[in-house]
């Protein structure tokens, strides 16, 4: 069902040559986090979604249930979630995961369809429905100070400990259970993967991908400046 992106092998040595830095003094709540585009990318190397990541907890104020949704929304109906569907569903028919699906360009339909389907019933179930159920905070609050390790161990974390709308911290059961309740939903329309190991496993790797996207987002800051640094040396 999802696929890992190889960053999730690279970037922890790329992540441990950055130096730390300080938490720009932002504070976490969805209307400040728009209208500071300039300083928070939407898309991490320009197509992996970033609507989620705030600054740091300081001023922590909940989200609204429609916030959440929104959030939802803007990471689930992204051109750079479509580009990533188009990627994946290029290697899974490369590999015939689903041999049933065929090939040529009816094949790859299925695939990028099934793909994409994937990624927002995701997004809503671990963004939208479980936060608003449990009032958990689906955002990402960069620790974004501290030693490389530290701050690679508090992003991995963030996958199982999250925090509550009334501040405090909870095991994540809306990346778990949300992501358990969208690889069940596509054991419906991947009929050759169908099997609870084949379920676990898909489980496992949308879990590491989500952890690689937090990993991202804790080290964006010095990951952009690198590359703005190479580009302006041009």
């Amino acid at each position: 069902m999802y696929r890992g992106f190889t960053l999730l092998v690279l970037l922890p040595g790329l992540i441990l040559c950055q130096q730390p830095s300080n938490p720009p003094a932002q504070p976490g709540v969805l209307a400040d986090q728009n209208q500071n585009d300039d300083k928070e990318s939407k898309r991490l190397f320009g197509i992996v979604p970033n609507f989620r990541t705030s600054p740091s907890l300081q001023n922590y104020e909940p989200l609204s249930v429609k916030e959440k949704f929104s959030i939802a929304s803007q990471d689930a109906w992204d051109r750079g979630t479509l580009i990533l569907s188009a990627a994946f569903a290029g290697e899974a028919q490369l590999t015939k995961q689903e041999p049933s699906f065929g090939q040529g360009a009816a094949g790859y339909g299925r695939y990028i369809g099934t793909t994409y389907a994937g990624y927002v019933i995701g997004d809503y179930m671990t963004e939208g429905v479980f936060p608003s159920l449990l009032k958990q905070d689906p955002r990402y609050f960069r620790k974004g100070k501290g030693g490389g390790l530290a701050r690679l161990g508090y992003a991995c974390g963030q996958i199982f400990w999250t925090h509550k709308d009334n501040g405090g911290t909870q095991f994540n059961y809306s990346e778990v259970v949300g992501n358990s309740v969208a690889v069940a939903i596509s054991q419906a329309y991947y009929p050759d993967t169908r099997d609870v190991p084949d379920a676990i496993s898909a489980l496992g790797t949308q879990l590491g991908v989500d952890m690689t996207s937090n990993i991202l987002k804790e080290f964006w800051p010095e990951i952009s400046r690198k590359f703005s640094r190479k580009h302006d040396s041009k």
